[in-house]
């Protein structure tokens, strides 16, 4: 008989200050886990990794051949969808929602980079990004928050970037739009925490997947999607609310985004030599 992970009450005490944000996690089987963008990079590393710790898995993406072939012939549920589809969203949470009766974790790693200057602004690029980085997030949350309220448990992670700390080159649209996935995620954090619900805010840095491949720089501290993979579930596993990799990378992103202007442009232009 296949059984599934029943979450722990949330207390109605205040966790004591120095807590973790989120409810650790010690054992991830029998979890039921739905991972947004499984079919490669990260979620797919992430997709592997659940699976060997038991998790139970439903994935989506685009292409069900290619969700297959990341599962293999473990058990998950094959969930293919658009995300920039509302309709497809919805449809594929209620599916899953019948078949499992609630989730305890939705994992959106789906997203997309293309790089762009304020020379080379394309307006119909642009607005594709924000369909799917931002837009399809709360597509989403539309159909996810109902039933993480209903159940006054479980968690969302949303996958976001260091380029959303502040400005960079060549980043003119995809920087807004993780910036905003950040803002969203810490006032979710606000909204959702009091209801028994964790947040978790994914910040990566230079990560390599088929949509790093194509950048024309070099990339500092660059990271395999495994390791990235890794340190995300370390980081939700903790209970920690932002988890950011590299640190030895991010945590320079972190202060440099302390400094003034004027002194933050020239760190950025010198480091970058744009």
């Amino acid at each position: 008989m296949m059984t599934h992970f029943v979450p722990t009450p949330p207390s109605s005490a205040r966790r004591p200050w120095f807590a973790p944000l989120n409810r650790p996690i010690a054992d991830w089987r029998g979890r039921r886990v739905w991972v947004v963008g499984a079919s490669s990079g990260i979620g797919a590393e992430i997709t592997r990794a659940l699976l060997a710790r038991g998790a139970r898995l439903a994935v989506s993406a685009r292409r069900a051949d290619a969700l297959r072939a990341v599962v293999g012939s473990a058990p998950a549920e094959i969930l293919p969808m658009d995300i920039t589809d509302a309709a497809a969203v919805a449809q594929a949470c209620t599916t899953l929602r019948e078949r499992w009766g609630g989730i305890d974790l939705v994992l959106w790693v789906a997203g997309t980079h293309a790089p762009m200057r304020a020379q080379d602004f394309e307006l119909a690029a642009a607005l594709r990004l924000v369909d799917t980085n931002l837009h399809a997030v709360l597509n989403g949350l539309a159909t996810v928050l109902p039933m993480l309220l209903s159940q006054r448990s479980g968690g969302i992670a949303i996958v976001s970037s260091v380029a959303g700390y502040s400005g960079l080159p060549k980043a003119l649209v995809y920087g807004p739009t993780k910036a905003a996935l950040i803002n969203l995620a810490e006032s979710l954090y606000m909204d959702l925490s009091p209801a028994g619900i964790d947040v978790y805010l994914v910040n990566p840095g230079f990560v390599k997947t088929p949509l790093t491949a194509e950048n024309d720089f070099t990339m500092p501290a660059l990271i395999s999607a495994q390791a990235a993979a890794e340190a995300t579930l370390a980081g939700i596993e903790a209970g920690r609310f932002e988890i950011h990799y590299p640190r030895r990378f991010t945590g320079m992103l972190k202060f440099a985004r302390l400094l003034p202007y004027r002194l933050y442009f020239a760190a950025v232009r010198r480091m970058t030599g744009l």
